[in-house]
């Protein structure tokens, strides 16, 4: 195995000669193996264990195995221990998605500070079926279907040519020790029922299964390129990258045939999931929205908008001391004490200073605001005022609020509130504008 994994190495991955890397190694025989190889080719690399804490002294054992096996080798050695089960609680996680965040945050984090290149895992050949029908038992579509890719970014998985009983003889052979998870023998976790009862069946039945497998999934990975071929054709079609994020253009998408698969291709790296409500946007009012973990998509009259959610922002208050004569942060906003009036446009105004009670705050709009808009005698909802103003949802999103204690001062970039204007009777001016 040794002299065929050289070759791979060398024929597909010839780039980690020269990097600094660093192995994924949880004490299986799997990522043993990959350790074991690496070192045999003197590539400059290092070991990383991750202890969940989910099997007590058993996830001990692990750790100090992997220790010592990294010590035997010579390999730098990093260790992390994590409170699996409460970080998974505290972000409503599965126990195995929050394994899998924790495990990938870490590994970045000693990249960056280590200079590690790459990381390096140990999934091989069975790993890649059984995901395939992992995908399969969940409804995937051609990309699901298309296996475990070998390099996703710094991730790099040089075992995947390799089967499981290729791993386990050349452990043997060099007569290595690993440990084994006793949670691997439990059946009720799908992929251990795949790998333990599914996968040795279809093998019986035809010994052509593997290289079957392998000429299937060739086939599928050729047409994922021609779909991603065409949809880059039909993104320049459609799409628009604008300020906050991507336009797409109804008309001209709704005269191409196959809409449904092609709003999918287009929209699912964005994490949209509610697909019957995606295409229903298609047909749907100006205002109606579709979002999902980390996207919003608008209907906005003949387009749909697509824009990140910024979770946090909305909920945040910025407070402005009294004599502070700039901030940066959210907006950039620049008080200038004046003794003129010059014009009030959309990048400033100019109010009463006397009027002001500081701290002032800096906010999102929220439902039940009202303001006075400057020349008009009685008080409006700025739901109402966005509406004569013809604002997109997206737009009133990013809509920020300067207030004097719960009084709006400052629709930004929009209106000043008629209740802070110059007058006759003002004697100190203060200029509030946006520009640099």
């Amino acid at each position: 195995m040794l002299a065929s994994f050289e070759t791979y190495i060398n024929k597909d991955f010839q780039f980690l000669k020269d990097s600094k890397l660093l192995i994924a190694c949880s004490g299986g025989v799997d990522s043993i193996v990959l350790a074991h190889l690496v070192a045999k080719m003197k590539l400059n690399v290092a070991i990383a264990h991750c202890n969940f804490s989910l099997r007590g002294s058993e996830s001990d054992a692990d750790a100090a195995f992997v220790e010592a096996f990294a010590k035997k080798l010579r390999l730098a050695y990093h260790e992390q221990r994590f409170d699996t089960k409460l970080y998974a609680k505290e972000n409503t996680l599965s126990t195995q998605m929050a394994a899998r965040e924790l495990r990938y945050t870490w590994f970045n984090e000693l990249s960056q500070a280590h200079g590690y290149h790459y990381i390096l895992t140990a999934h091989h050949q069975d790993d890649d079926i059984e995901t395939f029908f992992i995908n399969l038992s969940r409804g995937t579509g051609l990309r699901g279907l298309t296996g475990i890719p070998p390099i996703n970014n710094t991730i790099i998985r040089p075992l995947l040519p390799f089967s499981k009983t290729q791993i386990l003889v050349y452990a043997k052979q060099q007569e290595l020790h690993w440990r084994d998870d006793s949670s691997n023998a439990k059946t009720e976790y799908l992929r251990n029922k795949l790998r333990i009862e599914v996968l040795p069946a279809l093998i019986e039945i035809s010994k052509q299964t593997r290289p079957n497998f392998r000429k299937t999934q060739q086939h599928l990975q050729a047409s994922q390129a021609l779909v991603e071929d065409y949809m880059a054709l039909i993104y320049n079609l459609v799409v628009t990258e604008v300020t906050d994020g991507y336009s797409l253009n109804i008309p001209k998408f709704l005269e191409l045939p196959n809409t449904q698969a092609l709003l999918y291709e287009l929209l699912h790296p964005f994490g949209f999931t509610a697909w019957n409500d995606v295409y229903k946007l298609l047909t749907a009012q100006t205002g109606k929205e579709v979002v999902s973990s980390s996207h919003r998509l608008l209907r906005n009259r003949n387009e749909l908008l697509i824009t990140e959610i910024d979770k946090n922002e909305a909920a945040k208050v910025f407070f402005i001391k009294k004599n502070e004569t700039a901030i940066d942060t959210p907006i950039q906003l620049r008080f200038i004490p004046t003794n003129k009036i010059g014009n009030i446009e959309n990048t400033n105004i100019y109010v009463d200073a006397d009027l002001l009670s500081y701290p002032l705050t800096l906010r999102k709009w929220k439902k039940g605001d009202v303001f006075q808009p400057f020349g008009m005698q009685g008080k409006k909802k700025l739901s109402k005022f966005f509406k004569d103003e013809k604002l997109s949802l997206i737009a009133k999103q990013k809509v920020w609020l300067l207030c004097s204690e719960d009084k709006i001062v400052w629709v930004v970039g929009l209106r000043l509130d008629e209740r802070f204007k110059i007058t006759p009777q003002t004697k100190q001016l203060l200029k509030i504008t946006t520009r640099q």
